[in-house]
């Protein structure tokens, strides 16, 4: 029997003195873009490890979780589904590893310069905005709702 299997994924919403850690990423398009630090959950990994080891990986900063704000489904245009957990952070230490090599660069942006890649299109997906907005306006969850092992 043939099942259908969501991708589950992780993202993590990060501030610092009003700026948003953010990944611009190479996607073989004309432009690149940009995202949360984000990736795929891997075999046997706990939710909130595989956002920390995005998160080493893609930016290089360590960075403490502290909320969780929620489940995000995803219809991708080629019809894949995603099940992105997402978690809110703040930035503790920058730890200057070698970043992922789809990672083209890291940047701290505001609002408003977020705002201007979502009109250009320059944004992964509305997933990027629906995250941060859900941030903003303080819409989390404790940790404790996940129940993991």
């Amino acid at each position: 029997m043939n099942r259908w299997h969501p991708f589950v994924t992780v993202a993590t919403v990060v501030e610092r003195a009003g700026r948003y850690l953010m990944v611009e990423e190479d996607r073989g398009g004309p432009r690149t873009q940009f995202n949360q630090p984000a990736g795929h959950l891997e075999p046997g990994e706990r939710i909130r490890d595989a956002a920390l080891r995005e998160l080493r990986e893609e930016t290089a900063w360590q960075v403490g979780i502290t909320d969780y704000l929620g489940l995000y489904v995803f219809q991708a245009p080629d019809g894949k589904t995603f099940h992105s957990h997402a978690f809110f952070g703040m930035a503790l230490a920058h730890l200057g590893n070698a970043l992922d090599p789809a990672i083209h660069a890291v940047h701290w942006l505001t609002l408003e310069e977020l705002e201007t890649l979502e009109r250009e299109d320059r944004l992964r997906s509305p997933l990027v905005m629906r995250r941060l907005r859900d941030a903003l306006a303080g819409r989390t969850f404790p940790m404790d709702v996940l129940h993991e092992r």
